[in-house]
């Protein structure tokens, strides 16, 4: 067979731009272009539509038999070689000789991308090749679908997770994967989807020790600092600056970045003479590299604009070609990646992630939204246009329609979603197809946009089938069926009711409680996660993913490992209001940019999870990951969603139309799921200036005054991240078993403020009230399916120990409910020291 020999994703070709006012989502949305095709998931066989795919079932003998390549060799792009890396190369190769998984980690900015993108060309190869892939907002299964691919000749086949192992099985491959920020559960899904392979894992931060070999990168030493920056200044340097470049070295300990950025800046001298920074200018080199390079390129300034609007998302050139006007945009982009402004991907380039704060004060703002979408569906309805080049830009994608979500245009993220759906799927990238999903059908209901409501609904019950998520498939075809007859689409009523066949029924009316003989994840008794045992004679057990990836977050298509607060970037999705100016970070005044790359010896420690594409001011205290801490969430069940534990309510007697009932169907079989994590999220405290950060994202001053309504009451509990001493017994900062934090505000008189964000991101306060250590209140149950609206309340005990450090807590569901609190019980909350 051929040998496989490239990048993971090909160059685009250019991307025109018309005229003309973009076009409105209201209606059903006509893709021209290759919106449509024929892919096999398993034993599934879909026929990818833009209006409603179409599934059946194939037979084992026409499954595809995948032909296996002789040899593998997907390497990165040829770069120039690292300096001062021998040792580290060395190192990495004992490391991955010795261990079957071997993580490269350090700070931001230190050459960990650099050094594994040597390590894969230089270093001896598996016995059946290499794999380089770059794992930046990429699901554990989408990273194993793309290896098998890379090591199987099988166009348009996604294989189970059963049959990927079987595939897999003896096929030596040495997989080098960059930005792999993945819960350490999550890299064993990877690295058990190719069990013969070894694995090379560059991320920001430690996460299996003991589990796998590791190296530390640190900067680099002296002498191979200033053989770098001689290479950059592409001449020896003078002996009157020798003095300044070991400052440099010293101060910047040893991150390339840094020292990168020094350099270019001295190239940029418009004396003619090497000059480099001194160290007292460590901190400043950023802002002079910017003001040089405003007054000598204006295209790498308005390139730069656009990288930094789309934040941590990578981007082809072309498409900064046709965004900026810029005729050659490769070399532009390359300039500022020359100048450590930008980032080297294998799908383009991004921004480095502390240019962003100082890009965006010297901008009134993004690039315009309306034109970003318009651009990129344009882009999706060319006939050139492919499913791989859409999903390598599907962060792209993510981000544009967050930010029109933001700036009140929930149409434009509609019409995005819609027309790139289609290629997502076609892609066999099942987790990113699943974001972009969730996005589509959380704008569409924004948008009251019926047609697109159902159409989301119904390519999210496609998904779920072909990920082996049966119960959750029969749910969302249900309501499909119902909001296509709504709509008087007969069309779409036969695709859900043909693929109906292969779900399990749904109850025609909701039940009080679940089954009690489901499986985990409602699959029939005793089923492993992801078994499909009903799909019919040759269904193969397991399935292309455990847990799902799209029912384990408050977004359908999140990673049960997958944190997009620890991932590099930020989550393009807040709720309305949250980001005033559209740009996808918070307001600068809602906490200190942390300068993650420029370190100096004094600072060093800080911030060291900050990565290149984390988002700037990240809070360190913000509202925990529900799929890794749902008990501090309480809410109903979705239909479009189901999360991994949480505190959460099911059933639906609320239900008044046929749509609603169907809705409270979901939230019944969902419950046996799992439990959708959204509703009360508290607000946590940041440290750092005394700034409190709800989950909206909006910003409140903390000032020590009352708060909650109570006009006279004393101010009580600092609401800057201290903690009251047992004297005022519960005010003040709690953190829960879990990691959880929660800030609670004494108003007077015996009554206590507790905040919490619904499901649409909407802002109440809750009374506490109680005295001697005993206290009581009431906290919301929220209907994600009708967005915003409650079905009742639990009842949330706190009794605090006689030294104020601890504090036991009940909640419980009160009496005569139609709904059940399925994870109630007792916690206990303790002083933060």
């Amino acid at each position: 067979m051929a040998e496989t020999d490239g990048f993971a994703g090909e160059p685009h070709g250019p991307v025109p731009e018309a005229d003309g006012e973009p076009m409105r989502a209201d209606h059903r949305i006509d893709i021209a272009g290759d919106a449509s095709g024929t892919v096999i998931a398993g034993n599934h066989n879909v026929v990818i539509d833009a209006n409603g795919s179409i599934v059946n079932v194939l037979p084992p003998r026409e499954r595809p038999r995948p032909e296996r390549r002789e040899r593998v060799a997907l390497v990165p792009r040829t770069q120039r070689e690292p300096v001062g890396r021998e040792a580290d190369l060395d190192e990495l190769k004992d490391a991955l000789r010795r261990h079957g998984m071997v993580q490269l980690w350090g700070p931001p900015g230190v050459g960990k991308s650099a050094l594994l993108r040597h390590a894969a060309r230089s270093l001896a190869p598996g016995r059946d090749g290499v794999v380089f892939l770059n794992g930046a907002h990429r699901e554990a299964e989408d990273i194993a679908q793309e290896i098998f691919e890379a090591c199987y000749e099988a166009p348009g086949y996604a294989p189970t997770e059963g049959e990927l192992r079987r595939l897999m099985h003896d096929v030596h491959v040495t997989v080098y994967v960059d930005d792999a920020e993945l819960a350490p559960e999550r890299l064993r899904v990877l690295a058990d989807s190719a069990p013969d392979a070894k694995f090379v894992l560059a991320s920001r931060e430690r996460s299996m020790p003991g589990e796998s070999g590791e190296l530390e990168l640190q900067g680099l030493a002296r002498a191979a600092g200033m053989d770098l920056l001689e290479r950059e200044l592409r001449h020896p340097l003078p002996d009157a600056e020798r003095g300044a470049a070991e400052e440099l070295c010293t101060v910047s300990l040893g991150r390339p970045l840094l020292l990168l950025r020094a350099a270019g800046l001295a190239r940029l001298d418009s004396s003619g003479e090497i000059r480099l920074p001194r160290a007292a200018e460590i901190d400043g080199v950023l802002p002079l590299l910017l003001d040089r390079l405003d007054l000598l390129d204006t295209e790498a300034v308005n390139a730069l604009h656009l990288l930094v609007t789309l934040g941590d998302a990578e981007v082809a050139p072309e498409h900064v070609g046709a965004l900026c006007a810029v005729p050659d945009p490769a070399p532009v982009c390359a300039r500022l990646a020359g100048l450590g402004l930008a980032t080297v991907t294998e799908r383009g380039y991004r921004s480095a992630a502390d240019v962003m704060p100082e890009v965006r004060r010297r901008f009134p703002g993004p690039v315009a939204v309306d034109r970003l979408c318009d651009h990129f569906v344009r882009w999706a309805e060319l006939a050139t246009t492919t499913p791989a080049q859409v999903a390598d830009h599907a962060r792209a994608l993510e981000v544009v329609a967050g930010m029109a979500e933001r700036q009140g245009r929930p149409d434009l993220a509609v019409r995005v979603a819609r027309a790139v759906s289609p290629f997502l799927a076609e892609s066999l990238r099942f987790g990113v197809w699943g974001r972009l999903l969730d996005q589509g059908q959380n704008a569409a209901r924004q948008a009251g946009d019926a047609t697109a409501t159902a159409y989301f609904t119904h390519e999210k019950a496609v998904r779920c089938l072909m990920i082996g998520q049966r119960t959750l498939a029969a749910v969302l075809l249900a309501e499909a069926v119902v909001l296509w007859r709504q709509l008087g689409d007969h069309e779409g009523v036969d695709a859900a009711l043909n693929a109906q066949q292969y779900a399990p029924p749904t109850p025609p009316t909701p039940p009080t409680h679940p089954a009690p003989d489901t499986g985990p994840l409602g699959e029939g008794p005793g089923a492993p996660p992801g078994s499909d045992p009903g799909a019919g004679p040759g269904t193969e057990p397991g399935t292309m993913t455990g847990p799902e990836p799209g029912t384990t977050g408050p977004g359908t298509g999140t990673d049960p490992g997958y944190d997009p607060s620890a991932s590099p970037g930020y989550d393009p999705v807040g709720p309305s209001g949250s980001d005033p100016g559209g740009w996808g970070w918070s307001d600068p005044g809602t906490a200190p940019a942390a300068d993650s790359v420029t370190a100096t010896a004094s600072n060093a420690g800080a911030q060291p999870g900050a990565d290149l594409g984390a988002g700037q001011g990240a809070n360190p205290w913000t509202a925990p990951n529900p799929a890794a801490d749902p008990t501090t969430h309480i809410a109903a069940h979705s239909s479009g969603a189901a999360g991994a534990g949480g505190v959460a309510a099911g059933g639906g007697a609320a239900a008044t139309t046929t749509a609603a009932l169907w809705a409270s169907v979901v939230a019944v079989v969902l419950g046996v799921a799992a439990a959708l994590v959204i509703g009360v999220a508290v607000y946590q405290e940041l440290a750092e200036e005394k700034r409190i950060v709800p989950v909206s994202g909006s910003v409140t001053e903390s000032s020590g005054g009352s708060s909650g309504g109570s006009s006279g009451g004393s101010s009580g509990g600092s609401s800057g991240g201290s903690t009251d001493g047992p004297s005022d017994e519960l005010a003040g900062v709690w953190q829960e078993e879990g990691g959880s934090l929660f800030n609670i505000t004494r108003t007077g008189g015996g009554a206590y403020s507790l905040k919490s964000i619904g499901p649409c991101g909407e802002t109440s306060t809750h009374e506490v009230t109680g005295g001697s250590g005993s206290y009581r209140g009431r906290m919301p149950v929220w209907d994600e399916s009708s967005c915003g609206k409650r079905l009742g309340e639990v009842v949330l005990s706190i009794d605090v120990s006689s030294d104020g450090t601890t504090a036991d807590v009940d909640v419980t569901e009160p009496a005569g409910v139609e709904w059940e609190c399925y994870t109630c019980g007792s916690r206990t909350w303790t002083r933060p020291s």
